[in-house]
């Protein structure tokens, strides 16, 4: 039988030993290590979850809220929290707050602000605007709320948790900014994104135990995996020698109350607006040798592009192919000149998720959960005209 792929586990097996606590978890650092002294045979066999994590801006995030009802009533039609507009199309209380969203009033402060605000605890001014009707005759409202006094706060987030980004770099003589950060001119920096060999989908690159269902770690709390996220892409594509995987994403969704500030946070990238780091860690269950392998790869062997980001979008040309392992070096050189690296992932972040997630596993506080069906390994790439 072929010792690859024949089966070394099952979920019910994993779940039976964490509950028992006698499960063998290992961050996605770790096994590294572990199968350079014992070989990936040896460690299939030992190790029963591999923990991994990110901690990175995910723009594509927000909050469903439910407020309760006023006395008398209001169908809120415009609603705003700390001057943030958030949506007013769906039912009478409820909302939907994007994490983009900006302030009318205050500078650099949106929408990541207000649900960080709340899961701190803080008191958040709620106003909002009705036309009125028979049955929700109030037109207007202003009150303060903490997340304990509304009724639901669940995050969902269409496109967290990239497999794989571009690496940005300017070849202008102007300062640029950008999602990416500033990007200095002249080729001054390189900034990239993504935890490397911590990342989450580079540790299942074919999504064999990740898939709508899947528990995972979210901003602290457990969540789930809601569905393949917007912009879903798989791809390999071989450059330079070089091959490199990429464009998947997940939509993720999880109890805002129970989430903590340790892993959520509200940014604002000077020029171009505000976004959040989102915290997220999935466990791996090494079914079988074949998985345990892919846990298994280094920083030197994964690979992004580095995109000239002073082009119109699909005009911007590849300039190089760089692995992680020398982005996180510090410098990368590119034409013969040596750039200094600028991450916007934190990677000493993305281990304590995978640390953590390791922890709760070993206490028997996380179990692992089966998808209902894995990622879709091909994607749509459509544009607007």
């Amino acid at each position: 039988m072929d010792t690859i792929t024949s089966k070394l586990r099952t979920y019910e097996e994993i779940n039976d030993r964490i509950a028992k606590g006698e499960a063998v978890v290992v961050t996605a650092e770790e096994v590294i290590n572990l199968v350079e002294d014992e070989g990936a045979r040896r460690a299939a066999r030992e190790v029963d979850v591999v923990t991994t994590g990110t901690f990175s801006p995910m723009c594509s995030s927000g909050v469903f809220l439910n407020f309760g009802h006023a006395d008398p009533p209001i169908r809120m039609q415009k609603i705003w929290l700390n001057d943030v507009p958030a949506h007013g199309g769906l039912a009478a209380v409820d909302t939907y707050l994007g994490a983009t969203n900006l302030s009318e009033t205050a500078p650099d402060y949106g929408g990541a602000h207000v649900i960080e605000d709340l899961v701190r605890g803080r008191e958040v001014t709620l106003k909002a605007v009705s036309g009125g009707t028979d049955c929700y005759p109030r037109k207007e409202v202003t009150t303060d709320i903490t997340l304990l006094s509304i009724n639901e706060a669940v995050m969902f987030n269409p496109r967290n948790c990239y497999q794989n980004y571009n690496a940005a770099v300017n070849t202008t003589k102007k300062t640029i900014r950008t999602y990416m950060g500033t990007l200095l001119p002249d080729m001054g920096n390189v900034s990239f994104a993504t935890s490397g060999q911590l990342s989450p989908l580079f540790n299942d690159p074919t999504f064999r135990s990740i898939g709508m269902g899947t528990r995972i770690f979210l901003c602290g709390a457990q969540g789930h995996i809601a569905w393949h996220g917007t912009q879903h892409r798989p791809s390999v594509v071989e450059r330079d020698g070089k091959t490199i995987i990429g464009g998947a994403t997940l939509s993720v969704v999880g109890d805002l109350k129970k989430m903590s500030a340790d892993f959520l946070r509200a940014a604002v990238f000077p020029g171009y607006g505000v976004s959040m780091f989102v915290g997220i860690g999935i466990p791996i269950p090494i079914l079988d040798e074949e998985m345990l392998r892919a846990t298994a790869v280094t920083d030197d062997e994964l690979y992004t592009q580095i995109i000239d980001y002073s082009y119109p979008h699909r005009q911007r040309p590849a300039l190089g192919t760089v692995s992680y392992g020398e982005l996180r070096s510090g410098t990368v050189t590119l034409d013969g000149k040596e750039i200094r690296t600028s991450p916007l992932s934190s990677y000493a972040k993305a281990r304590e998720i995978a640390q953590t997630l390791k922890k709760e596993i070993e206490e028997s506080q996380f179990l692992l959960q089966r998808p209902a069906w894995t990622l879709p390994r091909e994607g749509v790439n459509n544009h607007l005209e």
